[in-house]
């Protein structure tokens, strides 16, 4: 089956994509497998019985999969329960993976990374709530990243963190950039070359694996494939929400060298000229993450505060989540049950996290919003991001990175340029937040709600894959 093709829409690539979807169907009732392809994954919204909970807020994960078992065998269970208990010995799979550190090793890696970190301020932090930890066996298992989070949540631990380069001279870059767009600046475009190679460590008959590749829209355009690792591989159509390049193969290590055109995203709203808006679309819940609950509905009327024009409410709410959520590295997105609920109680999470909040609560205010991701890529490095557009007539999508706004609240012009601008390091992979790949995956994916890292499995199982970003160029045109 040659499954070669290019970004443009073709038959050949129809009748392969009809060809792939058999054989992953048949593949999976050969080995037996649970499949799940739904976009949402609407059955989270159901809960666990008290007694699951119960073992798993103690810390019992072996105990909390037994009773899984056991309620999978009680004929009274609805499908949506049936999915969520299946779901669920993922996510205890995946949650005890992200808490790999036991006590010595945390305080171990904290001494590492801080400057002369001293055993009882380990307990300090503890003891305050600042180290993000589980139970596991009546044991405490740290987060993978508890030490970056302590940095984020306390400035004075961040400055005794060993800096890394990279990270400093794209900030410093980032930063002249924005001085410049906000001294009236013309905004310019870039030409970027990207390659994405993957590596697969295991032993496998065939591999199926998924690449992120840039979509055509708003900010980006000219994408165009350079190369790949093999001659047989499909790009998905630009129009599905989460495009991909597809490899097919017994190989091990893939790749994939795209380029594409980048835009500075500066825009002039004036809020006198905002008319009502007349766009149905992106405007409902979408389970299990962006849910009107009562709480969401409660606090977007007390941040909106009676406000009507649509620019003014969605900065309303941007305001208010740049200056009370503080940025966080999270758990893995698949081991949450709501995130918008989870960043309005707790106000913290990652750029997803909070660009996910923003959408709910602007939809619950009656301002379409919808997500955008991929990479922030400058000509230092790239690295996974997300952010958010918001829809105001007659302009159109404007874009909003409460992140990349919360993250410079000491600068009221740079939190301010990313309520409605965005600057041109990006890469946009997704229109869509929790939507499927073209060809499906026929496993749950390690991150089922966004696609910047890639993806791989095996015909029996889902693979770890590990993926590399290198920028080869960037040019200003």
């Amino acid at each position: 089956m040659n499954l070669k093709s290019d970004a443009h829409c073709s038959f050949s690539r129809k009748v392969s994509f009809i060809l792939l979807r058999v054989l992953n169907f048949v593949l999976a009732l050969k080995v037996g497998r649970i499949v799940k392809r739904g976009d949402q994954m609407e059955f989270l919204c159901c809960g666990l019985s008290e007694e699951i909970e119960r073992e798993e807020n103690l810390g019992n994960f072996t105990a909390a999969l037994k009773l899984i078992d056991r309620w999978l065998k009680d004929e009274r269970i609805t499908k949506t329960q049936k999915e969520r208990l299946l779901y669920e010995k993922v996510r205890i799979n995946m949650l005890l993976e992200n808490y790999p550190f036991e006590e010595d090793q945390a305080i171990a890696k904290a001494k590492e990374m801080i400057k002369d970190f001293k055993y009882e301020e380990f307990y300090e932090l503890l003891k305050n709530g600042y180290v993000d930890y589980i139970l596991v066996d009546g044991k405490r298992r740290f987060q993978e990243r508890f030490v970056q989070n302590i940095g984020f949540a306390l400035p004075q631990y961040k400055e005794r963190m060993k800096k890394d380069e990279d990270s400093e001279k794209a900030r410093q870059l980032l930063a002249e950039r924005l001085k410049e767009l906000l001294n009236q600046g013309v905004p310019k475009s870039f030409r970027v070359r990207i390659k994405v190679s993957a590596r697969i460590d295991e032993e496998g008959k065939v591999f199926h694996v998924w690449l992120p590749f840039p979509k055509e829209e708003l900010q980006i355009s000219d994408v165009k494939l350079i190369s790949t690792s093999h001659e047989e591989y499909i790009v998905s159509e630009n129009c599905v929400p989460q495009r991909t390049i597809y490899f097919r193969s017994k190989d091990k290590d893939y790749y994939v060298e795209f380029e594409y055109t980048v835009r500075e995203w500066v825009n002039r709203v004036d809020p006198k000229m905002v008319e009502k808006c007349d766009l149905e679309d992106h405007l409902g819940e979408e389970p299990p993450h962006i849910v009107f609950s009562p709480y969401l509905r409660k606090l977007t009327r007390e941040v909106v505060d009676g406000e009507s024009n649509d620019y003014l409410k969605a900065k309303r709410i941007y305001d208010w989540i740049t200056t009370h959520v503080r940025y966080s590295f999270v758990r893995p997105y698949a081991t949450f049950e709501n995130i918008s609920k989870y960043v309005a109680e707790n106000l913290k999470g990652d750029c997803g996290f909070q660009a996910i909040l923003f959408i709910t609560m602007c939809r619950i205010a009656g301002v379409p919003a919808r997500w955008q991701s991929g990479w922030y890529a400058n000509p230092v490095y790239a690295s996974s991001h997300d952010w958010a557009l918001f829809y105001v007539k007659p302009y159109g999508w404007l874009p909003a990175d409460p992140s990349f706004g919360g993250a410079r609240r000491e600068n009221e012009g740079f939190r301010g340029f990313y309520y409605g601008n965005l600057d041109g390091f990006r890469m946009v992979a997704n229109s869509g937040f929790m939507r499927d790949f073209e060809p499906k995956t026929n496993f749950y994916r390690e991150d089922p709600t966004d696609n910047q890292v890639g993806e791989a499995e095996s015909e029996e199982k889902k693979i770890k894959l590990h993926t590399k970003i290198e920028v080869v160029s960037f040019e200003e045109l």
